[in-house]
């Protein structure tokens, strides 16, 4: 505009002074303004294009490139991971297309194809009734509003994966997770059937029962809620948390542990919704406290870690690691009683927890423990003997147990075999030992149950490293330890696939996770860049490519703060430690 005005001024000067002028300054001020005009173009065109690749670098840091990030399983590709992600059992050859679905796990969320109005609209009445008026009010807009404007996204899975219904309609196969290692298992239902009836076989363990024992059970707990109700123990709400409004029978399904040789199974009973899982959930809030109160127990590999960081082992001795065979189901639930019951009894903070005594928790608890029942294929079962693995409070009761059983078990060892390190995880048991006593101290740990049905394997140090849940733990020439990140042969390297339709914190929050795991495990500086390479490819594998830059500089930044905290925190145990074995 501006030009266009100067041209116009210019020529009408030109038309006034005509006369005045001659032919050069005339050609002077027209070739003046055709350059100013040109100029003005340039900047206007620059300051366009800048603003495009403005908005593209905005709109590439908002989208994920699908060519970056599209997980191609297809091919060469899916052949490389095909027996890492999905594990083929049965007789039944997969397709490309069923593989590759598979692949993406079985936690992976399709993106819809429509919006789910409905759902948002119960669920923010749902809030609303719990908000003041005026809170609600806005709720009830910025819901609107979003729902407004909400588009359909885009199909996070290819069109012949869509079509693979024959997977889900097949009457012959069975799809489950795997026991450990996020691997897909695809298996016969006959031979799944098969290995759980063989189990359930067991007269020792199992009994068949001729009919559904739930209404019996739950007049029984009725009653005693009841009782601790008119007590004045427990209050209304207390109460009606803990009665049993449903009837549903506990469900009995089994895992598959690929990682071990003839792929069996672990029971596994899902108690959400029976008549007993309330009141086992109360019952494991109450006895957690007593858990972890032994120098023996570890939490996790992060407290190892710490512990293990300055530690010299002498010449003479070595790593071990000791596993009980199926704990659970194990467990002597009288003796474990027993213990329970002593230690509630000299519990001093038992009042600040609840108003029940030791008593009326050992007589809920024994309820819980003795009224295990489940059923299969219609048919009701009961367990005999141990706590069933799926109960909330069977890991405490089993913790319990194991605690008094590894203090009777090093207090008693021979001296020549006593362990001068010990550290346990529920059953994994990490110790220091000396040489060729490993035989000898496990013949003494099998001995410590009196029934005789906790039973230890063991497994001695390989090449001066033994693992440890996710912990490879390294002696060193010198005897001190260094820690690297453990993987199991089996271990699949699948996490959370970037384009499941998960919100994007929980899926950056899988990469802080594996990051902090790395910063608060691993003790050297060049095993930590090789682990970061291992992540990367992990991740970049579970369609995480395009998280580059940005992304990966943020966390990248978090870790650096987590390192230099990890890092002085081994620095003063390294001071502080003394030589302990």
């Amino acid at each position: 505009m501006a030009t266009h005005n100067n041209k116009g001024l210019v020529q009408t000067l030109l038309v006034n002074n005509n006369t005045e002028h001659d032919s050069d300054v005339r050609r002077h001020i027209e070739n003046h303004i055709v350059n100013r005009r040109q100029n003005e173009e340039k900047k206007t065109k620059e300051r366009h294009i800048a603003k495009l690749d403005r908005l593209k670098k905005k709109q590439q840091a908002k989208f994920v490139d699908k060519k970056n990030t599209e997980l191609n399983l297809s091919g060469t590709n899916l052949k490389k991971w095909r027996e890492r992600w999905v594990k083929n059992l049965s007789e039944k050859d997969l397709t490309d297309p069923q593989e590759s679905l598979l692949a993406r796990g079985l936690g992976f969320a399709v993106s819809v194809n429509k919006i789910p109005h409905d759902e948002f609209i119960v669920a923010c009445e749902s809030a609303c009734a719990k908000l003041p008026p005026g809170e609600a009010q806005n709720l009830r807009m910025e819901v609107a509003g979003s729902l407004k404007t909400a588009k359909i996204p885009t199909s996070n899975i290819t069109k012949e994966e869509k079509r693979q219904k024959e997977l889900q309609k097949s009457k012959d196969l069975l799809i489950m997770g795997a026991d450990k290692g996020k691997c897909t298992v695809v298996q016969t239902i006959q031979s799944y059937e098969s290995k759980v009836e063989t189990m359930l076989s067991d007269t020792k363990t199992y009994e068949k029962l001729k009919k559904d024992p739930t209404p019996t059970y739950k007049r029984k707990l009725i009653g005693m809620l009841q009782k601790l109700k008119a007590e004045k123990k427990i209050e209304e709400g207390q109460y009606r948390l803990l009665y049993p409004t449903a009837e549903n029978t506990p469900r009995l399904y089994c895992t598959t542990k690929i990682h071990k040789q003839g792929d069996p199974i672990r029971p596994i009973v899902d108690y959400i919704g029976s008549i007993g899982y309330q009141t086992s959930k109360a019952l494991a809030e109450i006895l957690s406290p007593l858990v972890g109160t032994t120098e023996h127990h570890v939490t996790n590999s992060k407290q190892l870690a710490e512990e293990l960081t300055g530690v010299l082992i002498d010449d003479g001795d070595i790593f071990n690691s000791h596993d009980v065979v199926s704990l659970f189901t194990n467990t002597p639930i009288d003796k474990t009683l027993e213990i329970i019951r002593d230690r509630l009894t000299k519990d001093t903070t038992l009042p600040e927890r609840t108003r029940l005594n030791a008593t009326d928790i050992m007589e809920l608890l024994e309820f819980i423990l003795t009224t295990t029942y489940f059923s299969f294929r219609g048919n009701i079962y009961r367990q005999k003997f141990g706590a069933a693995m799926g109960s909330p409070v069977s890991a405490i009761v089993a913790n319990l147990y194991m605690e008094w059983l590894e203090q009777q078990a090093i207090a008693t060892a021979p001296l020549d075999c006593a362990p001068k390190y010990w550290r346990r995880y529920v059953d994994d048991v990490l110790e220091v030992i000396r040489k060729d006593t490993t035989e000898k101290l496990t013949d003494h740990l099998n001995k410590v149950d009196e029934t005789g049905n906790i039973k230890f394997t063991y497994e001695e140090e390989k090449d001066c490293s033994i693992p440890f849940l996710d912990t490879l733990v390294v002696r060193k020439q010198d005897g001190s330890i260094k820690l690297l990140i453990y993987r199991k042969k089996t271990h699949t390297d699948q996490y959370l696939n970037f384009d499941s339709q998960h919100p994007l914190h929980q899926k950056l929050g899988v990469i802080r996770t594996l990051f902090d795991r790395m910063d608060s495990i691993v003790t050297e500086e060049e095993d930590k860049k090789e682990e970061e390479k291992k992540i990367r490819t992990a991740l970049q594998n579970c369609g995480y490519g395009a998280i580059q830059g940005g992304q990966w500089t943020v966390l990248s930044s978090k870790c650096q703060q987590v390192r230099s905290r990890v890092t002085v925190q081994r620095r003063a145990l390294m001071i502080t430690r003394q030589r302990v074995w």
